[in-house]
């Protein structure tokens, strides 16, 4: 019985060194934060590796988690002590606060045939509208509302230009501060419906953003 239990564990040592020695790609890390800047048009992250084993290791194939994202390899079969890397690139958009996305490496290695890499940008929000949607019910006072806005101050805004999609609407601007204006919003006439969409544009050339501006309908108002 000794013997058996001996051997079992012999055999067992053999298959984890066998295995180690097998162990090919060691990751660096596989997760990564980045913070691109207000403005830039991607978010780009490298996942570097080393060959630790003794034997070439193939990558299969590279897979993200979203069309917005793309990841390339230098090459598809690295060799015992050679090292590389896999870039994420993340395309940013209209994309604000925290976003992650993930890349799965499917290779040959039968210690870890899949490794899953996950990329995490961090994106400022560019203008900052508070509240992004005013409205006023059926026939009461038609006060103006006011909207606070911040931008970032990379951008170096120093006006905003806001335009409505309906002439039911009349907008005032004014800064309020550094980086900080008021948008000021009053309906022409609160005895019916009105809907708009305020277009804020920044002076600087930047993504526009938008306010929903509404008199609630008599009939849905006393409902």
């Amino acid at each position: 019985m000794k013997t058996y239990r001996v051997q079992v564990i012999t055999t067992s040592l053999v298959i984890a060194l066998a295995q180690s020695g097998l162990a090919g790609l060691k990751w660096e890390q596989t997760q990564i934060e980045l913070h691109p800047k207000p403005g830039d048009p991607t978010a780009v992250g490298s996942f570097k590796y080393h060959n630790d084993g003794k034997e070439t290791v193939h990558i299969k194939s590279v897979h993200t988690s979203c069309g917005c994202t793309t990841a390339s390899r230098e090459k598809d079969d690295i060799g015992p002590g050679e090292s590389g890397e896999i870039t994420a690139t993340f395309k940013v958009g209209s994309s604000t606060g925290s976003q992650q996305k993930t890349v799965q490496v499917e290779t040959d290695d039968a210690a870890a045939p899949v490794t899953i890499l996950t990329l995490r940008a961090v994106i400022p929000q560019l203008v900052e509208l508070q509240p992004s949607f005013v409205y006023w019910d059926a026939n009461e006072s038609s006060k103006p509302k006011t909207i606070k806005v911040k931008t970032a101050k990379e951008l170096k805004v120093k006006n905003l230009n806001v335009t409505s999609s309906s002439p039911d609407f009349e907008t005032k601007v004014s800064s309020s501060g550094a980086n900080e204006f008021k948008i000021e919003v009053q309906p022409k006439d609160t005895s019916r419906a009105a809907n708009a969409t305020l277009t804020v544009q920044p002076d600087n050339g930047a993504k526009p953003v938008y306010v929903i501006a509404r008199v609630v309908s008599p009939a849905n108002s006393s409902q």
